[in-house]
């Protein structure tokens, strides 16, 4: 499928047209740069909670994310215990899945831990791959790529978890990394 025009006429991707919060996303968030421990630990955190799960229920859940993992503070996140963890599994604003939540916490103690000179963005940056020609249809969008292979099990080395290939693809698109945007949508050229 190609670009399709939105409600003001302008082309975008065609999955940003399926409701007025991926429009917004799209529009406004998806494939620009995002710095910072915290917001990459965000992103990293929601994609994680997206597995076999649509994108706009993560979306549409992502202030009662916030809030119950505190802003996503990587170092307030690594001390949720089992209180905090029972917490979690009850609050019906998040997806409530024990081992999704525990990966979370578990990956907040391994960001703490990276060796001195290594961060999530330092990681992510190692494994951009290549800039090539954009793609024309989401036929020409991979799920996954030997970047984000390699990108996955160096995190998965260094304790993440829930951190997959297509989890890693989907990190490195989401914060600007990779560009995915299709070549006739409007927004390609500004991320």
């Amino acid at each position: 499928m190609t670009a399709q025009p939105g409600p003001d006429g302008l082309l975008r991707c065609p999955w940003a047209l399926g409701s007025p919060d991926y429009l917004t996303y799209h529009d406004e968030e998806w494939g620009r740069p995002v710095a910072g421990e915290a917001a990459l630990f965000e992103r990293l955190s929601l994609e994680g909670f997206q597995a076999g799960l649509s994108w706009i229920t993560i979306l549409r859940k992502r202030e009662a994310f916030r809030e119950a993992f505190c802003g996503f503070d990587p170092a307030t996140v690594a001390r949720f215990g089992e209180t905090e963890t029972a917490e979690l599994m009850a609050n019906p604003g998040i997806v409530r899945n024990r081992a999704k939540i525990q990966a979370t916490i578990s990956n907040a103690r391994a960001l703490l831990a990276l060796p001195a000179g290594e961060s999530l963005e330092i990681l992510l940056g190692k494994h951009r791959p290549q800039p090539g020609p954009a793609p024309r249809t989401t036929a020409d969008v991979p799920a996954s790529t030997p970047e984000s292979v390699s990108l996955s099990r160096g995190l998965r080395a260094r304790g993440f978890r829930f951190v997959g290939p297509v989890t890693a693809y989907a990190m490195l698109q989401a914060t600007g990394y990779v560009n995915d945007h299709l070549e006739a949508c409007s927004i390609r050229k500004s991320c």
